[in-house]
């Protein structure tokens, strides 16, 4: 890659290095939640384009900022938090992809793939949420498992599924779960 898109990991990894919130290592939860990103894209997509590798980095930056708390509870208020954060991660992308020296065409894409703008038509969208799908059934499932109940987690694996390519599915049935985990996954997938 040029020197722009090592630049634009650096500045994308330093706002992810701002996250109060840490990992068990002591690591920032947001930086260490974008390098997963960014493996599981090179294991999905070796060949990624730029703009899908900026994307894929950032698609979380500084996502402290905006509470979920803040929002109503229920779907809509879920909704609306979510079409908040993505905009703003995509302002922020424009601005760290500018100082990294990216023209406006190139700004734009990556920020229509952090918004996930045409999902399911753009393969390239489709990978970023494929890849989002699979760094939270492999790294987070397990802790998100640990705190709801069977019939939610039923739920929120069925709309994970529903939104992943097949692609996506075959690389989410590879996954090493522990068994418990995949017992809830096969019990989700079954007809």
């Amino acid at each position: 890659m040029d020197a722009r898109f090592e630049a634009a990991i650096a500045r994308f990894d330093a706002a992810h290095a701002e996250d109060q919130e840490k990992d068990a290592s002591g690591q920032p939860a947001e930086l260490l939640y974008a390098q997963r990103m960014s493996a599981c894209l090179v294991k999905l997509a070796p060949d990624a384009s730029a703009a899908l590798r900026l994307a894929v980095r950032c698609q979380h930056i500084r996502r402290w900022a905006i509470r979920r708390g803040d929002y109503p509870e229920g779907v809509a208020g879920y909704r609306k938090w979510r079409l908040d954060e993505a905009d703003s991660h995509a302002l922020q992308a424009m601005e760290i992809l500018a100082q990294s020296g990216y023209d406006e065409g190139s700004i734009q894409r990556v920020q229509a793939l952090v918004r996930k703008e045409k999902l399911k038509q753009d393969p390239e969208a489709q990978m970023l949420e494929d890849v989002s799908c699979l760094v939270f059934l492999e790294h987070y499932f397990a802790g998100f498992a640990g705190k709801h109940d069977e019939a939610k987690l039923l739920r929120i694996l069925r709309m994970t599924w529903n939104k992943m390519s097949p692609p996506g599915h075959a690389a989410a049935l590879e996954l090493k779960l522990p068994a418990p985990l995949r017992a809830i996954v096969d019990k989700a997938l079954a007809k």
